[in-house]
């Protein structure tokens, strides 16, 4: 979209004046990769939204006067810490969000700019805080296509998409349409129309085998939004034709645990006489709950519904074969 490349251009050009460099025309073009009659036009752009870009005489430069950088001056202590929490944990390379390690150097750069004595405190405060995030799927191979997909998104472009399937036991080929990403429980997924499904589906970053971005265009639906789209999903999938009102009765070793975490929209909890937690939620599909229950052990046991009672009564009895002493051990 028009208005989407300019406001990246006009972006990308404050960003590299925001250095503290002092750069030509012809220095920001090659900066920006764009012409040095765009270069002039955004400039005036941004003077006009009220950015006081300078020019030195001396040495035939634009550049962004120190007092004009675009950090708040206002920010409390504890705002500060929040966000560079938030910026250095969740951005740390090994240990953060995959393909955020930007988060980090950001946090640096406006860590910078702050003044002294609250730099020092945020400084000694942020040392103080781990965030543990769970395992995750290994993303080092996806980064580039999780960057062609949010280019492509950022465009309004749609991709030719060749994807390992789960569902279908194989590769497929489709002509998607980005509308959102989402990380959920340790891996990036894109939600967008799927031209072989002919609806909108999820697609795991990395079970995507190749990835042409296309010249043409699409829209996202006014109304389409996550929370329409998952609906009562327990995770990522919903069957609307699959609505259960699911009830399971969680024994005192594991209740406490269980009441203590909201986890999902619709769920209802209630202590029963002898300590055991009733836990109740409606949802759209049974078979992804059925591992978090099983996570449990003998301490979660499914009251409702039967077929899911009957999921779990099979992975039991399976999983009992296996632990048979006159079983033999599979190498």
């Amino acid at each position: 979209m028009p208005t989407n490349r300019r406001l990246r251009r006009l972006l990308c050009c404050l960003d590299v004046l925001q250095s503290g460099r002092v750069l030509n025309s012809a220095a920001l073009a090659e900066e920006c990769r764009v012409s040095r009659r765009t270069v002039f036009r955004d400039l005036a752009a941004l003077q006009a939204a009220g950015l006081p870009v300078a020019y030195d005489d001396d040495r035939q430069g634009y550049y962004l006067p120190h007092r004009a950088k675009l950090i708040p001056t206002e920010l409390t202590v504890e705002e500060v810490f929040s966000l560079l929490l938030v910026c250095q944990q969740l951005g740390d390379p090994d240990a953060g969000l995959p393909f955020q390690s930007a988060a980090r150097q950001a946090g640096y750069k406006i860590l910078q700019q702050l003044p002294k004595k609250l730099r020092e405190t945020a400084e000694h405060s942020v040392d103080a805080f781990v965030i543990r995030l769970d395992s995750h799927h290994s993303h080092e191979a996806s980064e580039p296509v999780y960057r062609q997909l949010l280019e492509a998104l950022i465009e309004r472009r749609q991709v030719r998409v060749q994807y390992f399937s789960y569902f279908d036991r194989g590769a497929i080929s489709t002509l998607l349409n980005p509308y959102r990403f989402v990380y959920s429980r340790r891996a990036w997924y894109v939600i967008g129309r799927s031209s072989l499904h002919r609806a909108v589906r999820t697609f795991h970053l990395g079970r995507m085998q190749s990835l042409v971005t296309l010249p043409s265009h699409y829209e996202i639906p006014p109304r389409f939004s996550l929370k329409r789209y998952f609906g009562l999903a327990w995770h990522l999938i919903r069957e609307p034709k699959d609505r259960h009102e699911v009830i399971v009765h969680f024994r005192p070793p594991v209740a406490g645990n269980v009441a203590e975490v909201h986890w999902h929209a619709t769920q209802k909890v209630k202590w029963l006489d002898d300590g055991t937690l009733e836990w109740r939620a409606t949802l759209e599909g049974i078979k992804e709950i059925a591992w978090w229950i099983l996570g449990y052990g003998r301490h979660a046991t499914v009251i409702a519904p039967a077929a899911l009672r009957e999921n779990i009564r099979q992975h039991a009895l399976a999983m009992s074969t296996l632990y048979d002493p006159s079983s033999t051990p599979v190498p």
